[in-house]
């Protein structure tokens, strides 16, 4: 059974408040329920707690690394089912192929179209068992 989007919960881990903003924006006319944290240290006590289905992730973050975050989700069993999507001003194809290996399942560049934006969270958050139709 597909869960509508309300149900599915989205963690924002993005210490610029314009970018913070327009994410906002863009979720929540999606109709995602988000939260939001500024700080890296932050992110895995949160994510823990919420237990997100999508963590949007910034790369460049005070205190921790979106990298280190990253990795310490996919070291976690109970976060298996957790999805990934790193974002990065310094989108470069060694930035991207550093954020897959550590087990991001998307990668983005900033600044993003929000078309993008919505079209990648869309991708990551639709049914593991193909019944969105992609193949």
């Amino acid at each position: 059974m597909d869960e509508p989007a309300s149900r599915r919960r989205i963690l924002v881990v993005e210490d610029e408040d314009n970018i913070a903003m327009a994410l906002d924006y863009v979720l929540t006319r999606e109709g995602y329920e988000h939260d939001r944290v500024a700080n890296g240290a932050d992110a895995m006590p949160k994510i823990r707690e919420t237990r997100p289905d999508l963590v949007l992730l910034d790369v460049m973050l005070p205190e921790v690394s979106g990298y280190e975050i990253c990795q310490n989700i996919r070291m976690d069993p109970s976060l298996k089912d957790t999805k990934v999507l790193m974002m990065t001003a310094r989108g470069s194809a060694m930035e991207r192929r550093k954020g897959l290996a550590l087990g991001a399942d998307g990668f983005i560049a900033k600044p993003f179209e929000l078309k993008e934006l919505r079209e990648e969270v869309r991708r990551l958050l639709a049914p593991a068992d193909g019944a969105g139709g992609n193949v």
